[in-house]
């Protein structure tokens, strides 16, 4: 399963750093995408890593400012956080998907895409 850390409160312009590792399974040959969830709207993906390929994809709102990464040492894929702001505000989740043999969709992640779901964690930005 998956396991996410890294939630919290932040004041605008400030950082998280979120984590994902997974157990029972190794990352290296998945995709592994994040989605957010904020309250009356529907999951929307964020983004996403290859594990094969190395390969990234960003949704518009926050290319510039997040940025996912792997460590296959440590089974663990991250979403690094600057500059958020109070619409960055919702539950985070990871997803990981082995059917594309490691590499993401290109564009933004679909819900559908993915089979394997972090139990998500609340990310909090207020001013």
């Amino acid at each position: 399963h998956l396991v996410e850390s890294g939630g919290g409160l932040v004041q605008p312009g400030g950082s998280l750093n979120l984590s994902c590792a997974a157990s029972g399974f190794t990352f290296d040959y998945y995709a592994v995408a994040w989605f957010r969830q904020a309250p009356g709207k529907e999951r929307e993906g964020v983004s996403c890593i290859g594990n094969s390929d190395g390969h990234t994809y960003y949704t518009d709102s926050v290319k510039g400012r997040f940025t996912t990464s792997s460590d296959n040492a440590k089974n663990t894929v991250y979403l690094q956080m600057n500059g958020l702001q109070p619409e960055d505000t919702a539950v985070y989740y990871c997803a990981a998907e082995g059917l594309g043999l490691g590499a993401c969709r290109p564009g933004v992640p679909d819900v559908g895409d993915f089979s394997r779901w972090g139990q998500g964690l609340q990310v909090t930005v207020f001013s």
